[in-house]
C-alpha cells in the first residue's frame, strides 16, 4: 500500500491518497479518477514526502540527539505548513454538518426561501442553488441567506 501525499493545482488544497502502488496511481491519475476532496478538482500532483524508516533503535538510545524526522516539516514552517491541513478538515467538517441538517431544495431555493420569509411555509433549514442576482434580491427583500460554497466532497461519505 503506498500512501501519498498529494496537492491540487488551481487551489493547493493538500490531502492524502491510498494507492494499491505507484502504477494504481499513475492509471488513477490518468484517468481522472484522483480528484481532491475539497475542491473536486482532477488537476492533482504527487507532493515530494519521504518514509519514516524504523531501524529498531531510537536515537536517544543510541548516544545520538534526536532529529526531525523526514516526514515532518522543519520546526519553523509547521505552524504554517499544518494550518492548511487543519482549516482544509474543519471546512470539510463544517460543510458536511450544513448537509447533514439542511434540506436540499436544489434551484427552487429562493422561491422557498420567499414562501418561508413571507409565511406561506413553515420555516426549515434549506440549501441550494442561487444566482447572484436572485441572491441580491433575496438580500434585498430582508431574507437572510448566507452564500457558501460547499465541495462536492461535503455531500459524500468518506471510504
Amino acid at each position: 500500500m503506498k500512501v501519498l501525499d498529494l496537492q491540487c493545482g488551481p487551489a493547493g488544497h493538500r490531502f492524502e491518497g491510498w494507492f494499491s502502488s505507484e502504477d494504481d496511481f499513475q492509471n488513477q491519475l490518468g484517468r481522472g479518477l484522483v480528484q481532491c476532496p475539497i475542491c473536486a478538482s482532477s488537476a492533482v500532483q504527487k507532493m515530494p514526502s519521504a518514509p519514516r524508516l524504523n531501524l529498531g533503535t531510537s536515537a536517544q538510545e543510541a548516544g545520538r540527539p534526536p532529529a526531525v524526522q523526514a516526514s515532518q516539516p522543519a520546526p519553523a514552517a509547521t505552524s504554517a505548513v499544518m494550518a492548511n491541513p487543519q482549516l482544509q478538515a474543519a471546512w470539510l467538517e463544517l460543510a458536511r454538518n450544513i448537509v447533514a441538517r439542511t434540506e436540499d431544495v436544489g434551484e427552487r431555493f429562493a422561491e422557498e426561501a420567499r414562501r418561508m420569509h413571507y409565511g406561506e411555509i413553515d420555516e426549515r433549514a434549506i440549501r441550494g442553488q442561487a444566482t447572484a442576482r436572485e441572491t441580491a434580491q433575496l438580500l434585498d427583500e430582508g431574507i437572510e441567506v448566507l452564500p457558501l460554497l460547499l465541495p462536492p466532497a461535503a455531500k459524500e461519505t468518506l471510504q
